[in-house]
């Protein structure tokens, strides 16, 4: 089992600097004015990387944390207030969620974006394998469910994804010896199944979250205001 997840060696240097983060601060604001002009995702973030001289991580770290101002305004619109969660069904981007928590009890940095939604630089490559942080997130996920009073969790991953069927038996069997009211699919084009459903979604994801009716930023009850590895502009 892998330790930890989302930080490797040079991170300390391409995030935790001052000066770092000032840098990507101002290519956030850079590549988010390009956004909401219609400039393409990629080709914005490759205009400002080049101009900041960001390396591949940097790059994907600015591209999570931008959005155009429209788009984050709507988002904002639709997100959902965690009182207002009671006797609600909520729908989990499963492996999205998971795996931003873990990275965030591995101490590996994460980028709170312009909407507000939290994301990190991990990937799985098709393959998504438990770390020493598991267990711990997807409790700490039940206990916010609990605490909340939230009427039932749907989670939706990736069937194609490795290991996906190994996670559902994992979170059917803690629902199971705890009553929890969980449900677990497994899907090719999750994306889809959440960004159309008429219940709360849990996601940072940005093509999700520009289409889903109303969505809850759960991840941010869990980070701390002084969270050492969060980049935020």
């Amino acid at each position: 089992m892998p330790k930890n997840r989302g930080k490797e060696g040079r991170d300390d240097y391409l995030f935790g600097e001052a000066f770092m983060q000032r840098k990507i601060k101002e290519a956030v604001c850079d590549m988010s004015f390009l956004l909401e002009r219609g400039y393409g995702e990629s080709s914005s973030c490759e205009l400002v990387g080049n101009r900041y001289k960001l390396n591949k991580r940097q790059q994907q770290a600015i591209k999570g944390m931008s959005a155009g101002e429209t788009k984050v305004n709507n988002r904002k619109e639709s997100q959902v207030i965690y009182d207002d969660l009671e006797e609600k069904t909520l729908i989990i981007d499963g492996f999205n969620q998971i795996i931003i928590l873990e990275s965030l009890l591995s101490n590996a940095y994460l980028f709170k974006g312009k909407d507000g939604a939290f994301r990190d630089i991990s990937s799985i490559y098709g393959t998504y394998k438990s770390v020493n942080q598991t267990e711990s997130a997807i409790t700490m996920f039940a206990d916010f469910f609990e605490k909340y009073k939230v009427e039932k969790v749907i989670w939706v991953f990736d069937k194609p994804v490795s290991n996906s069927g190994r996670m559902k038996m994992k979170l059917l069997q803690l629902a199971k010896e705890n009553n929890y009211n969980w449900e677990v699919i497994l899907e090719n084009n999750p994306d889809k199944i959440i960004a159309v459903s008429n219940h709360v979604g849990v996601t940072s994801d940005a093509w999700i979250l520009d289409r889903i009716n109303s969505w809850c930023n759960i991840l941010e009850s869990f980070v701390s205001s002084n969270y050492t590895f969060l980049v935020t502009i």
